[in-house]
């Protein structure tokens, strides 16, 4: 759906250049607005899912190593989609993977695109409370810290550097609004 029939691009080929286990690469060829033509890289993603997970006033987070970074990051639990998975069903998944908590109601917040100049990866941000104490069980390649922090501890860690990512901001963020309007909505 495009607001501006104008700035549409019109894809005239689709070269694959890599086909991975979390992302493939294509180059488009495109018609601009204007007739000329140009190149579009663009990253293919499943769509991933991220949850807010708030225990006693506390959000979990995970600590884990980032080799696109190539040092630790502090996030929220978060996963990609796997193949027919709907984002309810990944978010609970993903949350007592990393965490070992369980939740039977989430509640969405949004559902944002994470670089759309050149990736189609979509991220759906859950709210989870009254969580249960369940079993932590990571994937094999999977090696993380769980803590729980308070909205000040989120924000002096923002500030530090060690949470930078867009997805765990947008989560603290939300919680501040859910803390000042008391409304689970971005």
């Amino acid at each position: 759906m495009t607001a501006n029939k104008a700035l549409d691009e019109i894809t005239l080929s689709t070269e694959s250049i890599f086909e991975g286990k979390v992302i493939s690469l294509q180059v488009d060829t495109v018609e601009l607005p204007n007739g000329n033509t140009s190149k579009r890289e663009i990253v293919r993603h499943p769509g991933a899912v991220a949850v807010l997970a708030i225990h006693n006033d506390r959000m979990l987070v995970v600590e884990q190593y980032r080799q696109a970074l190539g040092r630790t990051e502090v996030e929220v639990p978060a996963g990609k989609l796997e193949k027919g998975e709907q984002p309810e069903e990944a978010i609970k998944r993903e949350l007592e993977e990393e965490t070992g908590y369980r939740c039977e109601q989430v509640t969405l917040l949004n559902s944002f695109y994470t670089s759309p100049g050149f990736a189609d990866e979509i991220i759906h941000l859950y709210l989870a409370e009254d969580l249960q104490a369940g079993e932590l069980n990571p994937d094999d390649d999977e090696f993380l810290e769980v803590t729980e922090i308070t909205l000040e501890e989120a924000y002096e860690q923002i500030r530090e550097g060690h949470i930078s990512d867009a997805k765990t901001i947008m989560a603290v963020q939300a919680w501040h609004l859910i803390k000042v309007t008391g409304k689970p909505s971005l």
